[in-house]
């Protein structure tokens, strides 16, 4: 059953606004903890995606067994979230949100190429060109982020960019699950455990503990279970079953366009000019390298 553009637009719009939310709500966890480092970047992952598990314990009454292979993609794609989460979440303790989030959702180009090497789906030539500009936006943001007054800011652009790479793994392997005949729900279900699961043992391999923290900072991480990743989230794995996946990667591109708006607001936290222009023209790479993909001759 295909869904009316209208209900697409309700709920890519909800999606957006909803990741749009997850940089902020982890910097205010931070802030009010007054913890920092690795450990405490790997509880507020591990808590957001247990927290979503748990949510979701009554859809595994109505769990319908499919193909062995769809729930081995749904578990490798949990994996990867686990990843992407552990990374992405430690970034925002190095670098800015603006240059986070605009790092980490450089997806569609990994996806692009991933699928080539994949799927033998050949990018175009407008898709090189893409790469090629968007390629040249991160290194002005990479500049500029070596002159901020952040922790480590190479280190942090780093990391937010594995997490980009295991976030590419981990819509691809969604996809393909859903392929194979899992539903949405029965997905993410899978996704979001296995991802629990592999994260929550690690903040203490770093001395960190879940226990401990300011009732706000709890408050905050259910905050992040129920918008960034239940409502966020979901929002676009469902949008995968009825729209191109590379239309919805060109969407989550409006992810730090919200989180940089929401940063000013909140943290005064303005970024530099050279930022910007290098935020839109990597943005723009990405967008022209993935319209070039989906234009491709079926």
């Amino acid at each position: 059953m295909r869904s009316s553009s209208l209900q697409l637009t309700i709920v890519l719009t909800i999606g957006i606004l909803s990741v749009s939310t997850a940089a902020i709500l982890i910097r205010l966890a931070t802030d009010v903890s007054g913890a920092s480092g690795v450990g405490f970047s790997l509880v507020l992952a591990a808590s957001r995606l247990s927290i979503a598990a748990l949510f979701l314990v009554p859809t595994w009454q109505s769990f319908q067994p499919t193909s062995p292979t769809a729930i081995k993609f749904a578990i490798g794609a949990g994996m990867a979230l686990a990843i992407h989460f552990a990374t992405w979440i430690s970034s925002l303790g190095y670098t800015s949100i603006a240059i986070s989030t605009t790092l980490v959702t450089t997806n569609p180009l990994w996806v692009a190429l991933l699928s080539w090497f994949w799927f033998g789906e050949k990018p175009t030539r407008a898709t090189f060109w893409g790469i090629g500009i968007a390629m040249i936006g991160g290194i002005l943001i990479g500049l500029e982020g070596t002159s901020q007054d952040e922790a480590n800011p190479l280190l942090g652009n780093g990391l937010a960019i594995v997490g980009a790479w295991a976030a590419s793994l981990y819509l691809l392997l969604g996809r393909e699950a859903q392929r194979q005949g899992l539903n949405v729900g029965s997905y993410v279900t899978i996704a979001y455990s296995t991802a629990a699961i592999t994260l929550f043992p690690l903040p203490f391999l770093f001395g960190s503990s879940y226990l401990g923290y300011p009732i706000l900072t709890y408050v905050y991480v259910a905050l992040m279970a129920v918008f960034p990743q239940l409502i966020g989230h979901t929002s676009f794995n469902w949008a995968m079953r009825h729209l191109p996946p590379t239309i919805v990667t060109l969407i989550i591109l409006l992810e730090p366009v919200g989180s940089t708006i929401f940063a000013i607001a909140l943290f005064q936290e303005v970024p530099g000019t050279q930022v910007i222009i290098g935020a839109l023209v990597l943005l723009m790479g990405v967008a022209i390298a993935i319209l070039g993909n989906s234009a491709k001759p079926s």
